[in-house]
């Protein structure tokens, strides 16, 4: 598994990332940087060819390969012909059966529960449930497990970020569902359409694509680039995940970007953001699993009682509204304290 030092991390950049997304989704090449999104449709090992596009170059293209563990997609950067995954591009993303990199760098896997909820990150005002979708394997001890929706609550609000069922994939539907303070969001299928609730005006949720990829951001507290993806065909074969004709197990490849926790945050990603956080998983496996699924288990999707639970812990508002220079994250969200 691929490792990111948080200084490699830092050098991409949350921006780039960003336009990766967009791109990605939409399987065009990189413009700037002479960069490409490479889509390998379902053949791992793709092979391809990169060539230095910048003006008066005289450096000689390349042959490269997409790496193996990539599942779909991978980022290559011309001429040199380095290749990068997509889901490891930079610590807080969360693909597939839930790969996690932490904001140390390192990756690992988070198995949970199929049909259950998971703390993510919990923290004085931010508070991130995980709902998980999967199947059983039999030959297994565990389930497959994906992602399917995001509960996120903030201030007094609860935001929903969920991959919606559908039997038959179709790439063009969008099947992405919002809903914010348990009303629908409905966003218009075009690249750029941007949403922002007057209750929260420092929230926006904005189109990458036209279907099933947006970035969600709560200004100086956090950015998540959702990703609606199905199991595939040729996911199951390889994997024998065993997927039926009735359910193509849309679920969420993610990215996640936050701003001033505190100290005190924890949760299955958040615990990788402590400064006393010890990785005391073996990251020289082929997959590092982290356990303890019990003590991150939550009674519902905005639900708070997680074993880890920080969400309003008064000292730890203070805390971060010191460091933050405000009085909380009410006070970024709320318009009737702008």
């Amino acid at each position: 598994m691929a490792r990111w030092s948080a200084s490699t991390a830092a050098v991409l950049g949350a921006g780039l990332l960003l336009c990766v997304m967009a791109l990605a989704a939409s399987a065009q090449p990189l413009q700037p940087g002479n960069m490409q999104v490479i889509t390998m449709e379902g053949k791992r090992n793709s092979k391809f060819t990169c060539a230095d596009a910048r003006k008066n170059s005289n450096r000689p293209g390349c042959t490269a390969t997409c790496p193996n563990r990539c599942p779909k997609k991978c980022l290559v950067l011309c001429p040199t012909c380095k290749t990068f995954c997509l889901c490891d591009f930079y610590p807080g993303v969360s693909c597939g059966d839930p790969r996690f990199t932490g904001a140390d760098g390192n990756n690992f896997y988070f198995h949970g529960k199929k049909d259950r909820d998971f703390c993510i990150l919990s923290d004085a005002g931010l508070h991130i449930n995980a709902h998980f979708i999967g199947k059983r394997n039999p030959t297994m001890s565990r389930d497959f497990t994906w992602i399917q929706a995001l509960g996120v609550r903030f201030a007094h609000h609860h935001l929903y970020i969920g991959a919606a069922r559908t039997a038959r994939w179709d790439a063009a539907a969008d099947h992405l569902a919002l809903a914010f303070d348990d009303e629908d969001v409905a966003l218009p299928a075009a690249a750029g359409t941007r949403w922002s609730p007057p209750t929260a005006p420092a929230l926006s949720v904005t189109r990458t694509a036209h279907a099933n990829t947006v970035v969600v951001e709560l200004r100086g507290v956090f950015r998540i680039m959702a990703n609606v993806v199905p199991i595939t065909a040729e996911d199951s074969r390889v994997h024998g995940y065993g997927v039926t004709d009735d359910d193509s197990l849309a679920h969420l490849d993610l990215g996640f970007k936050f701003y001033d926790l505190t100290d005190d945050v924890h949760g299955v990603l958040g615990q990788t953001y402590r400064t006393d956080y010890v990785n005391r998983l073996n990251v020289t496996a082929k997959m590092p699993v982290m356990g303890g699924a019990d003590t991150f288990l939550s009674s519902g999707l905005f639900e708070t009682d997680c074993a880890v639970a920080r969400f309003g812990r008064a000292g730890a508002t203070a805390s971060a509204a010191a460091g933050a220079g405000t009085t909380g994250i009410a006070m970024v969200t709320d318009s009737k304290y702008l």
